[in-house]
């Protein structure tokens, strides 16, 4: 554990410990989300529960290997829509199956959802299937962490870093700092749309804006139990890497041929660019 004992944040975390069954970490890459995750399952191991992890970055890079989703690869960093998607409808079924195959509180499920760009924002929609009310109970909890502009600057620079010297294998999977600047600048405009950002800015440095991000997922998770998490203390996390976890945990994976399907399925929805353009344009909507 590298969070300190008696701090707010230590605190937020000792609850969700104790009493959530699912937890998921909502916000850009660049937030500190797998940091808290990583906290998180010490301390959830800690009180005796069986850990259980689903993650963007670590399910991600098996669709993209699949038999049908090598015809979507990245580029220049960026995760083909077809395979966003059909991530977010796997993820569904697999939130679903989970909490059938453990009933019992001995379990927990941390997640990350970036949401951005239409990244597992799925888990925020309301839909008519048996994962929502596993979502939607109190017991599922939503955090949002919002780092102030000194740590953003700090965790985006450390970013960087790691991207030249990665001290685990899924670092290698981390968005890129210039992804994550273009991820920023894309949730701004989602904001000026939304009504929380005022006018747009001369140039594409958009300077990060902690108060206009919270609102944005606030907006987003508005049929969720949903916390914003305020970070402003650097961790000394330097020499340690957020994947290494020092306790027992089971990812929740496809098979490859789960996902191969997923993704044919998604191209079979939308046939033509010009529909799936318009759904990742569309990813922020949640009431639909």
């Amino acid at each position: 554990m590298i969070v300190r004992e008696g701090s707010p944040l230590f605190a937020t975390l000792a609850t969700l410990a104790r009493e959530a069954r699912l937890v998921f970490f909502a916000g850009l890459p660049g937030t500190g989300k797998s940091l808290l995750i990583h906290q998180l399952a010490h301390m959830a191991y800690a009180r005796g529960r069986q850990v259980h992890l689903l993650q963007w970055d670590v399910a991600r890079p098996i669709f993209e290997a699949s038999r049908a989703g090598r015809r979507h690869p990245q580029v220049r960093g960026v995760t083909h829509g077809v395979i966003r998607l059909a991530v977010g409808r796997w993820a569904r079924q697999a939130v679903a199956a989970w909490h059938a195959r453990h009933p019992n509180f001995d379990h927990v499920l941390i997640g990350e959802t970036p949401f951005i760009g239409h990244r597992l924002v799925s888990l925020a929609r309301r839909d008519a299937d048996e994962a929502e009310p596993v979502l939607a109970a109190p017991t599922t909890r939503f955090v949002i962490p919002v780092p102030s502009r000194e740590l953003r600057a700090h965790l985006e620079a450390e970013r960087e870093r790691r991207a030249r010297e990665p001290r685990h294998a899924r670092e290698r999977e981390d968005a890129p700092p210039a992804v994550l600047h273009a991820l920023w600048r894309e949730l701004f405009g989602v904001a000026r749309t939304l009504g929380i950002a005022g006018a747009e800015p001369a140039s594409d440095d958009v300077p990060y804006a902690p108060e206009v991000y919270r609102q944005v997922y606030e907006r987003l998770l508005a049929h969720r139990h949903a916390t914003a998490l305020a970070l402003d203390t650097r961790l000394p996390a330097e020499q340690m890497s957020a994947y290494d976890l020092g306790v027992p945990a089971t990812d929740l994976l496809p098979t490859s041929e789960e996902a191969s399907w997923l993704v044919e399925d998604i191209e079979a929805r939308y046939p033509h660019a010009t529909l799936l353009e318009l759904e990742l344009e569309a990813w922020y909507r949640v009431d639909r």
